[in-house]
């Protein structure tokens, strides 16, 4: 009986292998499924997404533009217990670095919500506390790079510098250059083709080492005063700061490119950033377009510094967001409010972990990706299924399959390469919660470069997911 079982497995498995008759093969591009009305809708999303990439290149400017936003869609910052009421649109702010949008449901929160977590941060270049030095003639801009990157290919490219200035007098001063018209930018400069023989043996990931990540800050000296001292006498003019100031400091350089379509079909949206202010987007404005009343309250979390752990007090690392469920349920239960509830409230919660992935690149194909498990542009957001203890549990899978086949949405899924890739994102510091999280994500191309390229249809498609979410009846 047991060998007639295993038999019949492996003749069930052999069947379901990745030939043409699978139905993986017959999966068809998310744009070959849109009906003539659906293309403007596809286009008009992404020009949205384009205009918020713009001007949110950072966890800071992103919330700034997200509370802009809510704001204009009826949503009111959050005060106090009696405004949790159903229906009501609330948004919280977390140190001008996170936010969370709520729309409070008709069922009480401790019988389940529905939430949505990204991230804001994208990897890019910090300057150093002490930033400007002389070389040469030259200033140069002493940095720290922020999350993976591929340090070259940051050199020969538009740097914008943006950020904030606090001061001692409690002044905070925003810092943006390089991203209006007629700004200067910063250029971290490589070596001529004509003299790098002394670079040439190194390896693909040292071409430039960390401490030679310097953009040029100035250059013109004057009859009484260097580069360098002419550049900071600029600096804190022009601010109102002093030298010092730029230790209670936040600058980033991050690409001053603008984002543009991809393609002589314009299918792709060409952007810095989009790891994960892409899932950003589309959870943030999922909830702020939503009608009416949800069976579930509805959270869009907007998390900061997923890429170096999620640490500080504004990641998903911190309590955070136990504390937003502590206020949400102690509002509701009054008197009646426990650890207990609270506990109930965290257990009975669905998550989403909304954050970008590797999508199968066109060059390197198999070298880096397993093709039969690989995401594809163009196919519909992916269903993380890592292994291990990064899986959700297939239970909860299934579900959301069926919110995704429900809503008409074309999905796929994405494993990394064994030994090659693999990940995790801020799932996993709710899991610890008890939240039950499963991790989806758009596919795209360049990831954690200066410009990644992401298509329309799935960004289109994972904001459908995303509202068909917060609508769902179920848990």
């Amino acid at each position: 009986m047991v060998h007639l079982r295993t038999a019949v497995l492996v003749l069930l498995f052999s069947s379901l292998s990745f030939t043409q008759d699978s139905v993986w093969a017959t999966k068809k591009s998310g744009w070959q499924l849109l009906t003539p009305e659906q293309r403007p809708q596809v286009e008009n999303f992404a020009d949205k997404f384009k205009s918020y990439l713009d001007v949110s290149r950072s966890a800071y400017t992103s919330t700034k533009e997200v509370v802009k936003q809510a704001k204009a869609a009826g949503f009111t910052e959050y005060t106090g217990p009696a405004q949790v009421k159903p229906g009501a649109r609330l948004f919280t702010v977390a140190h001008d670095r996170a936010v969370l949008l709520t729309v409070i449901g008709s069922e009480p929160i401790v019988s389940g919500s529905h939430l949505v977590g990204t991230h804001q941060d994208s990897p890019h270049i910090d300057l150093k506390a002490r930033p400007v030095v002389s070389r040469y003639g030259y200033a140069l801009l002493k940095t720290i790079e922020y999350g993976g990157i591929k340090k070259y290919q940051w050199a020969n490219v538009p740097l914008a510098m943006i950020g904030r200035i606090d001061t001692e007098d409690g002044r905070t001063v925003d810092v943006n250059i390089g991203l209006k018209p007629g700004d200067p930018v910063f250029v971290i400069p490589d070596n001529a083709p004509h003299s790098d023989r002394p670079l040439r043996s190194r390896t693909y990931t040292e071409v430039f080492a960390g401490e030679e990540l310097n953009p040029v800050f100035a250059s013109a000296a004057t009859s009484d005063a260097s580069a360098a001292s002419e550049a900071l006498r600029l600096v804190t003019s022009a601010y109102k700061i002093k030298e010092e100031d730029f230790v209670s400091a936040e600058l980033h350089l991050v690409p001053a490119t603008r984002p543009a379509d991809v393609g002589i079909d314009r299918a792709l949206v060409g952007a810095y950033g989009q790891d994960d202010r892409l899932s950003s987007f589309c959870a943030a404005r999922a909830i702020l377009d939503l009608k009416g009343t949800p069976r579930f309250t509805a959270i869009a979390y907007l998390s900061n510094y997923e890429e170096t752990g999620s640490g500080n007090n504004t990641g998903a690392a911190s309590k955070l967001l136990d504390t937003t469920y502590t206020q949400l349920v102690a509002a509701q239960l009054g008197a009646k409010y426990n650890d207990i509830e609270l506990s109930n409230a965290l257990r009975n919660a669905t998550v989403i972990s909304a954050d970008v992935n590797d999508g199968i690149n066109p060059i390197f194909g198999e070298m880096t990706s397993e093709s039969s498990n690989a995401a594809r542009l163009g196919y519909g957001p992916a269903i993380k299924i890592y292994g291990g203890s990064f899986n959700a549990n297939s239970e909860l899978t299934a579900r959301i399959r069926g919110v995704l086949n429900r809503a008409n949405i074309p999905w796929q899924t994405q494993t990394p390469k064994v030994e090659v890739g693999g990940g995790g994102t801020i799932g996993y510091f709710m899991s610890r919660s008890e939240m039950e999280v499963i991790d989806l994500g758009v596919p795209i191309l360049s990831m954690h470069s200066t410009y990644e390229m992401s298509s329309k249809v799935d960004v289109w498609n994972f904001y459908r997911f995303m509202s068909a979410f917060y609508q769902w009846e179920g848990k």
